[in-house]
């Protein structure tokens, strides 16, 4: 089943569809995330503003570097992290300009949920992961709380895990700036 499901999932991100998942978080809105017009109908579909960033998930150690410099100090807070982590990268690279924000970064998640890590290795590019949810709402805490606009919305919905309740709300955020300084933006 899971298998199968990929493989749906990687036919509709390849040509350029959005898909609702399973996250090591909540339900998230995803797309090809080196896809630009994919990308601009995640923004339309949530209502979201432009200059209010999405992150992207990747699933190896080898597939993050290839989009920002990790610092050493990245990867101990990476492996010391007990629930999922997303850190604000300077200067990401290979990436469209819309995600790059406006300070020159980007949020990334190196995820850990194996479901995650099969469907970003068969895609073989990072995936858009933002809240399943129309911007200002609350997030879902689970798949039956998803509104139906967004349901309706995305081209394809993963058949997995529907009855589960997400282990964690939300990731942490932490930005780290090239010179070494720490931001906490969310514990």
């Amino acid at each position: 089943m899971e298998k199968e499901e990929i493989e749906k999932a990687v036919e509709i991100l390849k040509k350029g569809g959005t898909i609702l998942y399973p996250t090591d978080t909540i339900w998230g809105i995803g797309c090809d995330a080196t896809n630009e017009e994919a990308i601009e109908k995640v923004f339309k579909l949530k209502n979201r503003d432009k200059s209010k960033n999405l992150i992207i998930l990747v699933e190896s150690e080898r597939r993050l570097q290839e989009y920002v410099n990790v610092s050493s100090l990245a990867w101990d807070l990476i492996d010391l992290a007990n629930k999922p982590l997303t850190i604000i990268y300077d200067k990401p690279q290979n990436l469209p300009a819309l995600l790059i924000s406006d300070e020159n970064t980007i949020g990334i998640r190196l995820t850990k949920d194996p479901f995650c890590k099969k469907l970003i290795s068969k895609l073989n590019k990072p995936l858009v992961s933002t809240s399943a949810n129309i911007s200002g709402e609350p997030s879902p805490e689970n798949f039956s709380s998803i509104s139906c606009k967004i349901l309706e919305g995305v081209d394809y919905i993963i058949n997995l895990r529907h009855e589960e309740n997400m282990q964690f709300a939300s990731s942490s955020i932490i930005q780290l700036s090239e010179d070494g300084r720490i931001k906490v933006i969310r514990e």
